[in-house]
């Protein structure tokens, strides 16, 4: 993602739903000045020297200034809001002019049959919905697309055919304990535009 997007060392990025850190220290090990937004307190020590504030994402301001960010990331929260229109809204605001905005949520097509059992899912989203929620509150070179969690289909993508057969021999239900074949069948949108 760090080359794929343009991140440069020293560039500022907002975690939102940071949770315990484990994205936040990552993206502070390749030099991103790091920030965090969640709503909860976190126990965890991943995120010491980095600066994480709470709000209430779905309803409150962020507690962040306007054009701060040159990067803004949340993986797994869009699809937890009833009414994502805030969270868009504060988004494209703490942005700095062509700052770019990741948004990564389950894939609704490959995981409808297990989405809601995670009970604090409100929203689901395909392709299209993704990429229309960006393109409604004015980001520019929108764009969505199915992504895998597995790094080796990253830096290998013809693995993906191995990845497909997958998910026709074994249901999404399954819940695999092996990495490799849980990803292969939750999938991840991701979705990104610029301000």
């Amino acid at each position: 993602m760090f080359g794929r997007f343009g991140l440069k060392q020293g560039d500022k990025l907002l975690d939102i739903g940071c949770g315990r850190g484990d994205f936040s220290k990552s993206f502070k090990d390749l030099n991103l000045e790091v920030y965090g937004l969640d709503c909860a307190e976190s126990s965890s020590l991943l995120l010491e020297n980095i600066q994480v504030r709470r709000a209430n994402i779905e309803n409150e301001p962020f507690p962040f200034d306007d054009n701060m960010f040159d990067v803004v990331f949340a993986k797994s929260v869009i699809e937890h809001l009833f009414n994502p229109e805030n969270f868009m809204k504060e988004c494209y605001r703490i942005l700095k002019p062509s700052g770019r905005l990741i948004i990564m949520t389950p894939d609704w097509i490959s995981q409808m049959k297990i989405f809601f059992d995670d009970y604090t899912h409100r929203q689901p989203y395909t392709l299209t919905a993704l990429k229309d929620i960006l393109d409604i509150f004015l980001f520019k070179d929108v764009s969505s697309e199915i992504f895998y969690q597995i790094p080796i289909l990253w830096k290998y993508p013809a693995l993906k055919a191995i990845s497909g057969i997958i998910r026709l021999l074994v249901p999404v239900t399954a819940k695999s304990n092996i990495r490799f074949i849980r990803w292969s069948t939750e999938l991840m949108i991701l979705g990104t535009g610029v301000k």
